[in-house]
């Protein structure tokens, strides 16, 4: 019953989810046509001096706030609709000609202003279906319990009209229940039918998306050399303390039996057991230090074989599918590992999932990693949890990231490596760890 039950617990829960998204897609659609008559009063008066400079800019980030809130609505269903906006210009005052030119200038600005109507439009209705059909089917269950109740009333319901008996008013419970049922289950796609249509005004058009991309370059090339700064210091700073000092120590160690060996063989018998046991821990941790470099079995068995043995490692039951027809170049081997390795740790440590799986293929010229597990879901990047720094190591290579994690779950972590691929191998291969 238990493996039986949860799914319908999890289809019953998205289909809240998308009823709930639906209300507060209505309630949202009543706030664009007071947007917009604010935009358009606040452009009226763009030529008046000082009021209209800032009264524009004002009234287009109300705009731009409600846009925002859209997107994220819409990336909530897997929709990703990024921000296409121009950066915000250095040392623009409030009410300043800068920042008017700024505002009214970004083409942006237009597009979020031409999507309030239709936008409210569109909300308005598919928002109106997704909490009516649910709300008709839980009529069907309630009228007739109530009307047999009551011994009197007339009503029509579904296909029954009109229901004057008590048999005619059973009939209508499994009406209800279908609606119902029927309501669930759409309202989710409804919701990510408004997402696309949100999608083709609030996105960056291909110019947006060519200067934010040239954005994304900028700061993903000062984080890689922020981040191989940290690496170095880091092996730095265990070799110094770590390796360093025990070498140090053996070297002082072994001089200490050199000096006993004729006076007191006993002694420097004890000291180069010592030393023997230092330069054994010394070993440990350069092969550690190693592998936080690259690790050694990444370079033995490839992506697939390294990703297989982290996950036996784990408490949780991975599985692991893996679909290459060669191996990636060695960093991005290398980053894709390690990306791997950091998600399964926060599933560990994080979801509270009995199962996950690695799933790994190739297409359009990527790498595609897919992580997905059964736990409680409810994972946000901005909350400590890593995946920033998956973001940062990926972005280096011009990787993406995308993350699906309702409260209820599942999680889905999506890693993306545009990359190319040699030493093909003619077997795909799979494994549960």
């Amino acid at each position: 019953m238990s493996g039986t039950g949860r799914p319908v617990r999890r289809w019953a829960g998205q289909g809240m989810r998308g009823v709930l998204s639906a209300l507060a897609a209505v309630g949202l659609a009543f706030t664009n046509l007071p947007l917009l008559l604010i935009s358009v009063v606040a452009l009226a008066l763009s030529p008046v001096p000082f009021l209209g400079l800032a009264l524009t800019p004002w009234a287009m980030s109300l705009v731009r706030m409600r846009a925002d809130l859209e997107r994220r609505r819409a990336s909530r269903t897997g929709v990703l609709v990024r921000r296409p906006y121009h950066p915000a210009p250095e040392r623009a005052l409030p009410g300043g000609w800068q920042r008017f030119r700024w505002t009214v200038t970004d083409p942006a600005t237009w597009r979020d202003l031409a999507w309030l109507v239709p936008g409210a439009l569109v909300g308005f209705g598919l928002g109106a279906a997704g909490v009516l059909v649910p709300l008709y089917g839980i009529a069907g269950l309630t009228l007739t319990p109530l009307w047999i109740w009551l011994g009197t009333g007339w009503y029509g319901y579904g296909v029954i009209w009109s229901v004057e008996s008590v048999g005619a008013g059973l009939l209508c419970l499994p009406q209800g229940a279908a609606f119902l049922a029927t309501g669930l289950s759409v309202a989710p796609w409804l919701r990510r039918v408004d997402a696309h249509f949100a999608h083709l005004f609030l996105a960056p058009t291909k110019n947006a998306e060519l200067r934010l991309r040239i954005t994304q370059l900028t700061v993903t090339r000062a984080d890689t050399v922020d981040a191989q700064a940290a690496e170095l210091r880091r092996i730095e700073r265990d070799l110094h303390d770590g390796v360093q000092a025990r070498l140090v120590s053996l070297s002082m160690v072994i001089g200490l039996a050199d000096e006993l060996l004729d006076r007191n063989p006993a002694d420097a018998r004890k000291l180069l057991v010592e030393a023997r046991e230092s330069s054994g821990a010394a070993l440990v941790e350069l092969r550690h230090l190693v592998r936080g470099i690259h690790p050694p079995v990444l370079a033995e068995r490839g992506l697939a074989g390294a990703v297989r043995a982290l996950a036996i490692g784990l408490p949780v039951d991975i599985s692991v599918e893996v679909d290459l027809p060669g191996r990636p170049a060695t960093p991005v081997e290398s980053a894709a590992y390690f990306a791997v390795a950091e998600t399964l740790t926060n599933l560990v440590r994080h979801s509270q999932a009995r199962h996950g799986s690695v799933v790994m293929g190739y297409a359009g010229g990527a790498l595609n990693i897919v992580v997905t597990d059964d736990g409680v879901g409810g994972a946000d990047p901005a909350g400590g949890s890593g995946l920033r720094g998956i973001e940062r190591r990926l972005a280096a290579f011009d990787g993406t990231v995308t993350l699906s994690s309702p409260p209820s779950g599942p999680t889905v972590i999506t890693m993306e490596l545009p990359c190319a691929l040699s030493l093909p191998k003619t077997m795909p291969s799979s494994g549960t760890g």
